[in-house]
C-alpha cells in the first residue's frame, strides 16, 4: 500500500517531533563544523557534525560520544531529559564524518510525514528482493572511499578537539561522555598528548557509559597483523556490526525504528521480504511493525551477536491474534523511546544508528590501553600517552551496563590512580545484571544511570 500517512498516524509522528524540542525551542538539528585534516580525505569529509540540545544561554556542556554504529540522534531522548532535569546545561552529541556518506532523504519524507512505511521500506531495503522497485538508495563501494581506512582514533579525537574547544567557548565547564565505544573514545581524549598537555586539562569531567579502553593495550604484533587486514586490497574499510555488512545493520536499524513509530500496527515487510531471517531476527509468527522491532532488539529474543543492540523493552510478542503486537510491560527502555533514539525522530537529516562504520576506530581502540605509551601505539601512530598525567581535580562517573560491566569501573579506577585523583572524585555504578547495553540511555521514567548523571553534573556546575 503506497500512500501518506494516516491523519492519526500523522498526528503521533507530530506528538513525537513536538516532544523532541525543549519547550519554546525549535526541533534540534545536526549543525557541521570544520574537523580534523585526515591524509588522503577529499575537504568536504573533513568535517565533525553536532546535534545540540538545551538552552543556547547555558554555559556549561556535557559531549556525549556515540558507540559503535550509533549517531548523534541516539542520544536526543537522554539529553531533552537531562536539559529539563539540570539547568544550566546543554548537550552536544557528536555526529562523525562518515555520517556524511549517508543518504537520509526518505527518512526525512517518513518523518515530516510525507512518505509511507512501504515507501521508506522500499527505497532503502525493499529493492533488494525485488530490482524493479526504483528509485532506491545507492551503497557507497568500498572503493570508493579509500581514505576512510585511515578514519581511526587518531582522526576521531582531532574531529573532537574541535567540538571540544567550541563548547569551551562558551565560558562554563564541559563534561566529555561517550558511551560503549565512545567511552573508549572519551579515555583516548583524555589522554591524548595535545602538545604536551592530556586532552583532560579541557574538562571538568569524564563519563563513561558502559564502555571504554579496559586498561590493556594489546601487543604491537596484534595491532600489526590487524592493521596488515585492513589494509589489504580484499577488506572493507566498514566494520559489519553484529555480523551485518555496512551499510545495511545501519539501514535495518533506523528503517525498522521508523517504520514501528509511523506504522506500529502494519504488517512487518522486514519480515515478510525474509531479509531478515538470515541474521535470526525474525519470530515465527507474523508481527506488525513495532514487534519486528522489539523482537530483534530486547534483551532475551535478540541473537547474542547483537548484543550491543539490546535493551530491556518489555515482555515481548503479544500471545494472541493473526498479526502479533508487542507487551511492552515491565520494559525498562519504552519501545517507542528506544525506537526514537535509533531512527532519529524529531531530528532533520540524521539518525541514531551508523551506517558505515570505520574499522581503523575499533582497531586503534585496542591500542588505547590505560593512556600510557605502549609499543601499539606507536605503530599506530597515536598518541593517547598521558595517562599518568590526569588533572588531580576531575571529575569521573561509570556506569557499568551488560556489556562492559565491572570492567568499565576498573578502568576508571586504574585511571584515577596511576594519575593520583582521589576516590572521592569518582562515581562507580555496576549493574551489569539487571541493565543492557542501552538502558543507560533509554531507561525512563526510573533510570539509575540518570539519576547519578544529574547529582554528577550538578557537583560539577558548582
Amino acid at each position: 500500500m503506497r500512500r501518506v500517512l494516516s491523519s492519526a498516524t500523522l498526528a503521533a509522528l507530530l506528538a513525537i517531533f513536538a516532544g523532541a524540542a525543549v519547550a519554546g525551542a525549535a526541533p534540534p538539528k545536526v549543525t557541521w563544523m570544520p574537523g580534523a585534516r585526515a591524509p588522503g580525505t577529499p575537504a568536504r569529509y573533513d568535517k565533525v557534525g553536532v546535534l545540540r540540545i538545551g538552552p543556547r544561554t547555558a554555559r556549561n556542556v556535557l559531549v556525549l560520544e556515540p558507540g559503535t554504529s550509533a549517531g548523534s540522534a541516539y542520544f536526543a531522548p537522554l539529553a531533552r531529559w537531562l536539559v529539563s532535569t539540570v539547568p544550566g546545561w546543554q548537550v552536544w552529541a557528536v555526529e562523525r564524518r562518515e555520517n556524511l556518506l549517508e543518504d537520509q532523504s526518505v527518512l526525512d519524507e517518513a518523518k515530516r510525514g510525507t512518505a509511507s512505511a512501504t515507501k521508506l521500506y522500499d527505497y532503502y531495503l525493499g529493492y533488494l528482493s525485488d530490482p524493479s522497485i526504483t528509485p532506491h538508495v545507492q551503497p557507497v563501494p568500498d572503493a570508493s572511499v579509500p581514505f576512510a581506512k585511515r578514519w581511526g582514533m587518531a582522526v576521531a579525537v582531532g574531529d573532537l578537539r574541535h567540538v571540544i574547544e567550541r563548547a569551551r567557548s562558551l565560558g562554563g565547564r564541559v563534561v566529555l561522555g561517550g558511551h560503549s565505544l565512545g567511552g573508549g573514545v572519551v579515555t583516548a581524549y583524555a589522554t591524548w598528548n595535545f602538545a604536551g598537555r592530556p586532552g583532560a586539562d579541557q574538562l571538568a569531567g569524564l563519563v563513561y557509559i558502559d564502555g571504554g579502553s579496559f586498561g590493556t593495550a594489546e601487543s604491537a604484533a596484534a595491532a600489526r597483523a590487524a592493521l596488515t587486514g585492513l589494509n589489504s586490497p580484499a577488506s572493507s574499510p566498514w566494520d559489519a556490526f553484529g555480523g551485518i555488512p555496512a551499510p545495511y545493520a545501519g539501514l535495518f536499524s533506523s528503517v525498522g525504528a521508523l517504520a514501528a513509530l509511523i506504522a506500529p500496527g502494519a504488517p512487518s515487510q522486514g519480515q515478510s521480504s525474509g531479509l531478515l531471517t538470515t541474521f535470526g531476527l525474525t519470530p515465527t509468527v507474523p508481527v506488525d511493525n513495532l514487534a519486528q522491532f522489539g523482537y530483534a532488539l530486547n534483551v532475551g529474543t535478540s541473537p547474542p551477536a547483537l548484543i550491543a543492540a539490546q535493551a530491556h523493552l518489555g515482555a515481548g510478542i503479544t500471545a494472541s491474534g493473526a498479526l502479533r503486537g508487542w507487551n511492552g510491560t515491565g520494559a525498562l527502555t519504552p519501545i517507542r523511546r528506544y525506537a526514537t533514539m535509533l531512527s532519529g525522530a524529531g531530528v532533520a537529516n540524521a539518525d541514531g544508528s551508523e551506517w558505515y562504520f570505520p574499522a581503523r576506530l575499533t582497531l586503534d581502540l585496542a591500542a588505547v590501553g590505560n593512556g600510557t605509551p605502549s609499543a601499539a601505539q606507536r605503530l599506530l601512530g597515536l598518541r593517547s600517552t598521558l595517562g599518568r598525567r590526569l588533572p588531580h581535580s576531575l571529575r569521573i562517573y561509570g556506569f557499568g551496563a551488560r556489556l562492559g560491566g565491572s570492567l568499565v569501573l576498573s578502568e576508571i579506577r586504574q585511571l584515577a590512580r596511576q594519575s593520583g585523583i582521589p576516590s572521592s572524585h569518582l562515581t562507580l555504578i555496576d549493574r551489569h545484571g539487571s541493565y543492557a547495553h542501552n538502558d543507560p540511555a533509554g531507561a525512563y521514567p526510573r533510570n539509575v544511570f540518570f539519576s547519578h548523571l544529574v547529582t554528577f553534573l550538578h557537583t560539577i556546575a558548582r
